[in-house]
């Protein structure tokens, strides 16, 4: 029987037996990423109809015991750099920077070479230290009056200086290439993004902790920028909360479940070099992927992510968005996380990359849990 038809009764034992994650406090980790020690292989191709079984590993066993997720979400980790986002990179030689109520710069040097961008930051009302939320490009994303009502800050990341648009097909340049060289060749401009984003979280978890919380470090970003924000939650576990909002191909929705009218695999590729080199093999059919996107969203958890979506601009898949929220889930079921993973589907206005006041509720609630340490509801998946 197919994994996503047959549901163990495990996830729910655990849920009796184990305080539930979403009242554990912090979720979020010391570092970047904390499976680096876990062993990994390389990762299968070949023809696979259905959705991957996020918690199968390579041998075909399904994982039981929550403590196996840590090197099964590096093995996920490893085979999502291999096919699709093309490999993150080193952390620099050297990561400096100064964090003001204005601005984060940020200094860095690799092998010899330099490289420097700066975030421009907006302060809430009130003293610190604050919460934040890192906006991919500085636009868009979660209400920034939202945020301010909220007592969070906003770091408006500069997406392109990292990783630019050309407009010129795959062609690849910004502070991410430039500074790692060859090792970057490779990687498509979403995880530059990622790498970005990490090395913002970098300076701020090294400043004095009087201006903004390193451990209450959100992310958002809407269209490209939302598959920006998904590719840097992650791939990156000290982000406490992840809001992708209308990402398409390439961010939330699954390619094998991708509706009529969907951009095609073939095409996120060839617009943008958003995804690595290596997904161009795939794009004629995703179905040969040892993986899917529902893999990228599970690399979050048990931490916060609220995906918001748009069903009226059918170029954006919302509905393979919203199986890939419910394959993950099985993840977070795992974990004990259920009520850390939200997705909001239904809105009214068609207007892409707008804020609707369908998203206040569930987005108050995600700052308020991940970011604040406050009570709040759970959030849902509906159909889950």
């Amino acid at each position: 029987m197919p994994w996503n038809r047959c549901r163990t009764l495990l996830p729910s034992l655990l849920l009796l037996a184990w305080p539930t994650l979403a009242s554990a406090g912090n979720l979020v980790a010391a570092s970047e990423n904390e499976g680096r020690d876990c062993a990994v292989v390389a990762p299968a191709e070949g023809m696979r109809a259905g959705l991957p079984d996020p918690l199968a590993l390579p041998d075909g066993d399904r994982i039981s015991d929550p403590a196996q997720w840590r090197c099964l979400r590096q093995q996920t980790l490893h085979t999502l750099e291999t096919q699709v986002y093309g490999a993150k990179g080193k952390v620099p030689d050297s990561v400096t920077g100064t964090v003001t109520a204005e601005r984060i710069e940020v200094e860095l040097r690799h092998g010899g070479r330099s490289e420097r961008f700066s975030a421009r930051v907006r302060l809430p009302p009130g003293e610190g230290p604050f919460p934040a939320v890192v906006v991919m490009a500085g636009v868009a994303g979660i209400d920034p009056q939202l945020l301010a009502s909220e007592g969070v800050a906003r770091i408006e990341f500069p997406s392109t200086a990292i990783g630019a648009e050309t407009g010129e097909g795959r062609r690849k340049e910004g502070a991410y290439y430039r500074l790692l060289g060859e090792e970057a060749d490779s990687t498509g401009t979403l995880m530059a993004w990622a790498w970005g984003v990490s090395r913002l979280i970098d300076v701020i978890a090294a400043s004095d902790g009087q201006l903004l919380r390193a451990d209450a470090i959100g992310v958002t970003g809407c269209s490209r920028h939302g598959k920006g924000a998904l590719a840097a939650g992650a791939f990156d576990q000290r982000v406490a909360l992840t809001v992708p909002v209308e990402s398409g191909a390439g961010g939330v929705p699954t390619w094998r479940n991708a509706p009529e009218g969907a951009q095609p695999a073939a095409s996120a590729y060839g617009e943008q070099p958003w995804l690595g080199d290596a997904f161009g093999r795939f794009t004629a059919d995703p179905r040969q992927l040892a993986v899917d996107q529902h893999q990228v969203l599970a690399l979050v958890a048990p931490r916060g992510l609220l995906v918001l979506d748009n069903p009226h601009v059918a170029w954006l898949g919302a509905p393979a968005g919203h199986a890939s929220v419910l394959a993950a889930r099985e993840v977070y079921d795992l974990l004990g996380a259920a009520g850390n993973l939200g997705y909001q589907g239904t809105v009214e206005d068609p207007a892409h990359c707008a804020w609707r006041p369908e998203w206040d509720g569930p987005a108050r609630a995600a700052i308020r849990r991940h970011l604040l340490r406050q009570p709040a509801p759970d959030l849902s998946v509906p159909g889950a």
